[in-house]
């Protein structure tokens, strides 16, 4: 996958994703994308493109359980996240909904950069842009199982069931 980063810092909790009170609006996806990151960021969701990824450093998606927080994101198109950590339940609310969260080193990665993601072979991110690359924490297991379905419905609908 290739694509352009779009980078925060660290501690980025899930109200800053996408604001508690726009849940109480509505749940589509189409209609989330157009608020996220509007308190850090109000231009971001006019600017942001389906083949973006989100950068961050430590802690990405803590804070609240919120899964909208995930459908934002997913809304706007983005396939993946990039971040040296991330809150437990954010990165299982990304699994289970068809983003893939990606564990590396993310301190060199700048605004704009074009980076390629490979989570399924290599577990590695490239930086075109620089002409680095960095490895990333396999997804491994009934996850990637999960990921590759598209997220945990279409894998239930695709096996029925779990597969261990």
């Amino acid at each position: 996958m290739k694509g352009r980063a779009r980078v925060f810092g660290e501690d980025i909790n899930t109200d800053y994703i996408i604001t508690s009170r726009r849940k109480r609006e509505s749940l589509a996806p189409e209609y989330l994308r157009k608020y996220l990151f509007e308190e850090l960021n109000p231009e971001f969701a006019a600017t942001v493109q389906s083949d973006d990824f989100l950068v961050a450093g430590k802690n990405f998606g803590c804070g609240s359980a919120m899964e909208v927080a995930v459908t934002a994101v997913v809304g706007a198109g983005i396939r993946a996240v990039i971040a040296s950590s991330f809150s437990r339940t954010y990165y299982r609310n990304a699994v289970n909904n068809g983003l893939i969260p990606i564990l590396c080193d993310t301190s060199a990665i700048h605004e704009g950069d074009l980076l390629d993601i490979d989570w399924t072979k290599k577990a590695e991110v490239r930086n075109l842009t620089q002409n680095t690359a960095t490895q990333a924490e396999p997804i491994e297991g009934i996850m990637r199982n999960i990921l590759t379905a598209g997220g945990l419905v279409p894998y239930f609908r695709l096996y029925g069931g779990f597969r261990l």
